[in-house]
Parts: C-alpha cells; structure tokens; sequence
C-alpha cells in the first residue's frame, strides 16, 4: 500500500490511499469463497460457479467492496492508525473509491481525528472545599436506624392508629371500573408514612382487622395522567395491625448494637465515622470541581466522535444500573413520559462535560510526562483481581493494559491538579428578596 496524500481541516483528516494488487485479490478472494455457497448461476450446482463466471455475469468489481471490507483492518492500520500528526477516531469513512485500468484499486478515506487540545491554566487554581461537620440530629438519625433495625413487631388487636402497621388488601375503581397498577393484596402500610395519596392512610385509621371499607379518595392534580384529579374509591380490607416496638437508647441498647458499654461511646464512634465519611466525600467533590475547572479553561474543538463515544458510555451504565432493578431503558423512558432518544438528548450535556474533562487529562498527562511503574500496573491488576473475586491472571486476560494504564495515568493528572489546587471557603448564598424604595 502507499499513502499518497494525507490532508487535515480541523478535527477531519482525508487520506488518499493506493492498494496492491496483491492485497486487493487476496480480500476480493475472501469475499468470493464467503459469498459463494449462496450463489447459483445457469449450468452450475449452487455454490459450485467459479469466480470468473460470476464476475462476468455481475461485473468485474463485483466482489469489490466486500473484498474490501476483508483487508479493511490491514489498510487501517498502514494507511490511518500509524498515521503521524494525528490519531483518528472510530471507523473511517470511505468517500471514494476509484479503480484504474489496472485493476489498481485508489482509496479516499475521511476520518474524524483527535482534536488539538491547548491547555489553560489547571494548576494553583482556586476551588471551593467546605468544612467536613456532622449535626447532633445526624447522630439522632443513625441511632435510630440502627433502633429500627433490632425493633421488633406485635400483632395487637384493636383500631388501627396513626404510626401503625396496616397489613391491607386494596383494590381501586373508576366510576366502578378497576384501573391499572390500583390492586395489592398482603400489602404492609406504614399509617402515616405518606406513602399512599392523600386521605387513604388517614380512612384506614379506626378500622379493626377483617373490617372491610369503601375509601373515597382523589387523584393529585399532578399525579399520571389517566388518573389525575380523579375521584376514585378503594375497597380495602385490613387483614392485620401490628405495632413496632423500638427499645429505648441508652447504655444496654448501646451494649446489645455494638462493643461500646455506654451509649455515649456509641455516639462518639457514629460521629467519628460519619465525619470521616464526610471527610472523603468533601475531597472527592473538590478534585471533582478542580478538575472541571481545569477542563473548563481548556481550549478544544471536541470532535462529534468523542462526545457520542462518552454518551454511548453513559447510557450503558445507566441501562445497567436500571436493568439491576428490574427496568430497561425503554420502559424508564415511557415512565418519565419520552423514549430512549429523549434520554440520550438529556444525557448529552453531561456527556460533552465529560469528554471534554478526558481530553484535558489526557492533555495534562502529555505535558507533565506522567507514566507508570510496572510495580503500580500489577498492584491494580491485584486490587482488580480483589474487587472481583477473580485471579490476577484472568484479570489480565480480561482488561487491556492500555486501559490500565490509561486510567492510572488519568488518576495521576487528577491528583496533580487536587494538590495544587487552593481551597477556599465556599461563598455565602446571597438573600434574595423583595426591596421596597421610600
């Protein structure tokens, strides 16, 4: 193959490439021997006409493009990724293809490229970092939780009370009708939760277990549309009330939960943990906010490419995260009342955000000459080969060490830009209000 020319506007380069004979019959050849099992001509066995009898039934070219397809990974290695200047990005196009009277076959090829990045300022840079505190009513929660967690439950019989259990059967009707998603049986109801619409939890109250009711109730204005507004009634049955019991926070509570003998030691160690936890998290939104900081005083025409590749990215980690409780992407798209296109378009901003964050990194990593050891590479493949219960071997067969060390050297550029960075107080929210002039 010869690169006869190679031409760069902006973030598009075009290469013009020629083939060899020899590695254009050996693809055109390929082509021929996979589609030919599928071919039947006059006077052959299908699969059985030679190629030269297909080729002058077809056209000459015939297997072209196909043949083709069958070398494309040679001719982009020679003719795009060993280019020097630029490194390009996703499949390139092919915009031209021109064969000559010898059978030389002469390619135009478009590619979108990686971008030129020119760096502002990303060290010294002045972040907002807040004060890592935890609340007494923080402490009050996590006892209770933790209150919550060994209380146990009693059956009681008499009228059920605000604060108690209600273990119902409901089913839900439209002018008589029942409408979807309106029935459950054996369902446990928190009175005084707020977890049903208004005035359901508050009917429930004085009812006694195998009482049957009627519960007149209305729809809120902003509820889904087929029911909003609308005044339906609920037959419910109450099958059960039980009662939680909470035991009473003190030192034999803090004996029965934990190693502590007193419950103030429980509560220094909550306040402890959850000021640590307060701690990492307040970092990690600085480095966050530094590195996007330094991201946003980068210059960069970021190629459409990249953007898609971060938004493809996002969406498949979003579709995981749905599909572990139980959703597709579909059926949450139909829920916030759009389809999977709205949601790549919401997803957007975020994602050119992103992209653009990776290119400075990237960037900074360039320009600092940051690297790895060997002795780093393989401590990550072990906490890799930990995280996922796998041995280090099959880790190493599993992620490529590009990536590896991709995303150590990234991880170096963010504590790069963390560390010099400045923290300062964050700013007061301003009062807004009405002024009045005299």
């Amino acid at each position: 193959m010869i690169v006869k020319s190679t031409e760069r506007k902006g973030n598009e380069a075009t290469i013009v490439v020629e083939i060899d004979k020899e590695l254009m019959e050996s693809g055109v050849n390929k082509a021929y021997m996979k589609a030919r099992k599928s071919i039947q001509i006059p006077g052959f066995r299908k699969g059985k006409a030679p190629r030269k009898m297909v080729e002058a039934m077809y056209g000459a070219h015939v297997f072209y493009e196909d043949g083709l397809e069958e070398i494309f990974p040679e001719i982009y290695d020679f003719a795009v990724a060993k280019q020097e200047g630029f490194k390009a990005i996703g499949r390139p196009s092919l915009t031209d293809m021109q064969i000559s009277e010898e059978n030389i076959v002469t390619l135009t090829l478009t590619t979108e490229v990686y971008p030129e990045v020119t760096l502002g300022q990303y060290k010294g840079l002045e972040v907002e970092k807040a004060e890592a505190a935890v609340s007494d009513e923080q402490v009050q929660a996590e006892l209770d939780r933790m209150a919550q967690n060994v209380a146990s439950t009693e059956t009681v019989e008499r009228p059920a009370q605000m604060g108690d259990t209600a273990n119902i059967n409901f089913e839900g009707f439209d002018n008589g009708v029942p409408f979807d998603g309106g029935k459950g049986e054996n369902f446990d109801l928190k009175l005084g939760s707020g977890q049903f619409i208004p005035g359901f939890e508050e009917q429930v109250v004085g009812m006694t277990a195998g009482e049957e009711k009627d519960l007149n109730v209305t729809f809120p204005e902003d509820y889904q549309a087929e029911l909003a507004g609308k005044a339906v009634v609920f037959h419910v049955k109450l099958n059960k009330v039980t009662v939680t019991n909470v035991p009473e926070l003190d030192d034999e509570f803090a004996k029965d939960v934990s190693e502590f003998d007193t419950l103030d030691e429980l509560k220094a160690d909550i306040r402890a943990k959850a000021l640590e936890q307060a701690q990492k998290q307040i970092q990690s939104a600085f480095e966050q906010a530094a590195v996007e900081k330094a991201a946003e005083n980068t210059q960069v025409d970021m190629p459409k490419a990249l953007v898609e590749a971060e938004l493809d990215t996002q969406m498949e980690r979003f579709a995981y995260q749905l599909q572990m409780s139980g959703y597709s992407m579909e059926q949450y798209a139909q829920m916030m009342g759009g389809d999977v296109n709205t949601m790549r378009s919401a997803f957007r901003p975020a994602a050119e955000k992103q992209a653009k964050i990776s290119v400075t990194l990237e960037k900074i990593v360039e320009a600092e000459g940051l690297a790895v050891t060997d002795e780093e590479i393989e401590e990550e493949f072990r906490s890799l080969a930990e995280q996922y219960q796998l041995e280090v071997d099959k880790v190493k067969e599993m992620v490529p060490m590009d990536e590896i060390t991709g995303s150590l050297t990234t991880r170096k550029a963010v504590k790069l830009i963390a560390e010099s960075a400045v923290a300062v107080a964050p700013k007061a929210e301003e009062k807004t209000g009405e002024t009045t002039e005299a």
